[in-house]
């Protein structure tokens, strides 16, 4: 016996004259009504119902069952309600984003402020970091990946290519000049980035060439931010996710130098775990962040970039 939908029944009976008259309301046979009654009966030991040829009628303890019944029914149909009611209108909760710490601050953060405005339950938990987020053990909903991916679990689209450009201040330029070719590249005064999931340095990817760790770099940093600036205040040269320098390209804070080198963007990937289903507001944020995010360096003034 489902217990649950017997003390639907009972309550149902608790309102009608007779059981006939209750099973005519629920859909149901009147031999079901009479079954589940008499197993009511049995669970509790007690009649609930007096029998007559006119009708039934509730004795003392049905009277008591029937009314703490309709308010436990009312206390689930109420949570069924409330669900259905917030979800999709008001899609309130919180959504947790991993994402690369620059793209996170100069890109996601604003671009989703309008959604927080329109939605104020809504609530945004974003987590910056170049480590890769592990989406089970951090209970993430949404990531935002460059590069391949490799958990054909994931729900996951391309929205960009992400490129890498070298750069350099316009004093750094001035100072000591532009480089040819790799090898003068490789004598010139260089950043180096530190790959946090590894300990190790990223290297160098050039265009129809072999990768290269700078020998002898200027500056070293895990943080890809902190690099950028250090090449924005000329301390050398630097190969920086072309999201991070559109705007100083723009600006003509920094140029780009050896753009033959530059290596073929590669993807960037807004994914999400498969599980089902999808919340509304997780649902939202995933279309939005995939709008967001593509294309997003379309305006860098790269040769690759623009290929891609």
């Amino acid at each position: 016996m489902n217990r649950f939908e017997a003390l639907r029944i009972l309550c149902v009976a608790a309102e009608s004259t007779t059981f006939r008259a209750a099973a005519t309301r629920m859909g149901v046979s009147p031999q079901v009504i009479t079954r589940v009654i008499r197993e009511l009966e049995a669970e509790f030991g007690e009649p609930l119902f007096h029998r007559s040829t006119r009708g039934v009628r509730l004795t003392q303890v049905g009277e008591q069952l029937a009314s703490k019944s309709a308010a436990a029914i009312a206390r689930v149909d109420d949570i069924f309600a409330h669900g259905v009611a917030h979800a999709p209108h008001e899609l309130a909760g919180i959504v947790k984003i991993a994402a690369p710490t620059a793209l996170g601050r100069r890109v996601i953060t604003p671009g989703l402020a309008p959604l927080v405005a329109c939605h104020p339950g809504l609530v945004i938990d974003l987590r910056l970091s170049e480590v890769l987020a592990d989406v089970v053990d951090e209970q993430i909903d949404i990531g935002v990946r460059i590069g391949p991916m490799r958990d054909s679990s994931h729900v996951a689209r391309a929205v960009s290519g992400a490129s890498l450009v070298i750069v350099g201040s316009p004093e750094l330029v001035a100072r000591c000049g532009e480089p040819e070719d790799r090898t003068a590249l490789e004598k010139a005064p260089l950043t180096m980035l530190i790959d946090r999931n590894t300990g190790r340095p990223w290297p160098w990817l050039l265009n129809g060439a072999e990768p290269f760790v700078p020998s002898n770099p200027v500056f070293v940093t895990d943080d890809p931010e902190a690099e950028c600036e250090a090449v924005l205040a000329g301390m050398g040269f630097g190969q920086l996710p072309g999201h991070l320098v559109t705007q100083a390209l723009h600006e003509k804070r920094l140029v780009p130098v050896l753009e033959r080198l530059h290596p073929a963007a590669t993807v960037m990937y807004v994914y999400r775990p498969y599980r089902a289903p999808v919340p509304a507001r997780v649902r939202l944020i995933f279309d939005a962040l995939c709008e967001l995010l593509d294309n997003c360096e379309e305006a860098v003034p790269s040769v690759n970039t623009a290929a891609a």
